[in-house]
């Protein structure tokens, strides 16, 4: 006679137990390891990434807007024509780099005074409307190294402050056009980012820091408009105008290039 315990069946049924204790001590692992290698991607952020694209763009704009600084880098394309900027900017005025078609110029704006500084051959350079006259050499030389403050009556005014003016730049660089989505996180100069486009990226594409204010850091603009880096945020800089023997005053008009 074949005793229960050494019977197959038997066997089979004692097994039984300790089989489900493994299975079940192995779900538990694998699910212990599965959340181990999917962190949540939120934790640590200051939390921007749980809210809507719609949300974090405008926490972006608002954190922008109550910024007393910032510092833009990269390019910037406008009806075809290519600046690159370096420009720090506050709210009453500016200074930084501009490099355009024409050549390397520095810009400053101190109120509403506005300084332009550039060698003497970004006076003199040739638009394809004959060469520059020995007067206009002449006149470029005294201009060399110089600020020469802009008249605000000249059309250079209107167009140059624009790359001074902190609350219009912003404005129209944050802007994202069509229906706006939450996109994918990243990284912009080691600070964790989510970014948000207007449509699916046609549209602009802005990076949000996901640490400490969710201040804009990175911007695609629409069209392959250019790319912009947004930096130092609420750090302070020296803004004063030039002093006397540094700078030209043409008056009304600047001199004809």
């Amino acid at each position: 006679m074949i005793s229960p315990g050494s019977h197959p069946l038997g066997r089979a049924r004692q097994a039984a137990p300790r089989t489900t204790a493994l299975c079940a001590g192995l779900v538990a692992g694998i699910t212990a390891l599965t959340g181990c290698s999917s962190p949540d991607p939120d934790e640590g952020t200051n939390g921007v990434g749980k809210l809507t694209a719609a949300q974090i763009h405008a926490k972006a704009k608002k954190a922008a807007g109550a910024s007393a600084t910032v510092r833009l880098t990269g390019s910037l394309i406008s009806e075809g024509e290519t600046f690159k900027l370096d420009m720090q900017l506050k709210e009453d005025g500016g200074l930084g780099k501009v490099t355009s078609k024409n050549g390397e110029f520095q810009l400053m704006r101190v109120g509403e005074q506005l300084f332009l500084k550039a060698r003497a051959d970004f006076w003199t350079h040739d638009k394809g409307e004959g060469k520059s006259t020995e007067a206009d050499s002449e006149a470029a030389d005294k201009l060399d190294g110089m600020f020469v403050k802009v008249p605000e009556g000249d059309p250079a005014y209107k167009q140059l402050t624009t790359f001074t003016d902190k609350d219009v730049l912003l404005e129209g660089l944050l802007t994202l056009h069509g229906k706006v989505a939450t996109g994918d996180r990243g990284s912009v100069g080691g600070t964790r980012t989510v970014a948000v486009s207007g449509d699916g990226g046609a549209g602009g594409t802005l990076d949000v820091s996901l640490e400490g204010t969710a201040y804009p850091l990175r911007l695609t603009r629409a069209g392959d408009a250019g790319e912009l880096r947004m930096r130092d945020w609420n750090e302070k800089f020296t803004l004063k105008a030039p002093a006397e023997d540094e700078m030209v005053d043409y008056g009304r008009e600047l001199p004809s290039d």
